[in-house]
């Protein structure tokens, strides 16, 4: 007859020791965490963020209103309202441009296809990833919180091709 080993002291002192190797295996190692406050992680240059409205080198916006981003957006979180530009008061380099521009970062899946959509590259995502707020109007970003100050604050070359 075979013996059962399932219940014996010898099957415990087995379990017990395997365990116990797991423990020194991971034990002595390096931890992987970081202290997240005082050191930030470096994230991948693809990584998906905070979103900006880019500028052109000479200072005029480079969105012209096509509303391409608002289409493709599938959680449909953005809004644009186009308007078109005047001899006397130019905003953009094309014949219109967004009188209103508006992000709901809480419906936004960061998922990316309004700046692939944008055909002059005025939408990006930046590596920013810390937005919070205390109530839900301060995360819906509008022209002003989403428009670079000056060229190139987002982090990418105003003199770039699209």
């Amino acid at each position: 007859m075979k013996k059962k080993w399932k219940g014996t002291t010898a099957s415990k002192v087995i379990a017990m020791l395997k365990g116990l190797l797991i423990v020194f295996k991971y034990g002595f190692k390096k931890p992987a965490t970081i202290r997240y406050p005082e050191e930030r992680r470096k994230l991948p240059s693809r990584s998906r963020g905070r979103h900006y409205l880019t500028k052109w080198n000479d200072g005029k916006e480079r969105c012209v209103g096509c509303e391409l981003c608002a289409i493709v957006c599938p959680s449909q979180a953005i809004y644009v309202k186009p308007a078109n530009n005047t001899p006397q008061e130019q905003h953009s380099h094309g014949e219109r441009y967004a009188a209103d521009f508006q992000i709901n970062m809480l419906r936004c899946i960061y998922c990316g296809y309004c700046e692939e959509a944008c055909p002059t590259g005025a939408i990006i995502l930046s590596n920013e990833f810390e937005l919070a707020g205390y109530t839900r109007e301060s995360l819906i970003f509008d022209k002003e919180k989403l428009t670079e100050k000056q060229p190139g604050d987002s982090g990418r070359d105003p003199n770039r091709e699209i």
